[in-house]
């Protein structure tokens, strides 16, 4: 058992944030929902304090802190996806009901946290040693904003667009 755990800071949204994220990600569940037991400056006595969850089999904790801290973009979560559909599929869950689309792959969800919607291969082609291929793999990927398998292939094999 790992002794990090991500602590997320929200504004009173960490339940309704769990539940999103679980039923985004397979392996995952709301482990455990802790209210505070007396007022407190983010929270009233009885109001949800914490949530422990899991998602795809990594441990979270959602905290409502209170509005004095915001997520940024120098954190984010990097998701490892197989292949177009599952790119497609966690890109449409993590924007739908107020999230943004950014560059490159990234994302914020409704809730401000931002995602890396990665697909595998593209790791693959950047890394390969054919420097003009990954090169040109790179230079696709910096027009896109969620990224296209196809159209990285066809960049990397130096198909003409």
């Amino acid at each position: 058992m790992s002794k990090i755990t991500p602590c997320l800071w929200f504004d009173g949204q960490a339940e309704e944030a769990a539940k999103f994220y679980t039923a985004i990600f397979p392996n995952s569940s709301i482990d455990t929902i802790s209210r505070s037991p007396a007022d407190n400056p983010s929270t009233p006595a009885g109001a949800v304090l914490t949530v422990d969850f899991t998602l795809d089999g990594a441990k979270f904790i959602g905290l409502n802190g209170g509005p004095d801290f915001r997520f940024s973009e120098a954190i984010s979560f990097s998701i490892d996806c197989e292949d177009q559909t599952e790119v497609d599929r966690y890109w449409d869950a993590l924007i739908e009901g107020g999230g943004e689309e950014s560059q490159c792959g990234w994302l914020k969800d409704r809730f401000g946290l931002s995602w890396q919607v990665v697909p595998r291969q593209l790791n693959e082609m950047l890394q390969s040693s054919d420097i003009d291929a990954a090169k040109r793999a790179m230079e696709a990927m910096l027009k896109m904003q969620k990224l296209d398998v196809a159209k990285l292939r066809e960049a990397f094999e130096g198909v003409p667009a």
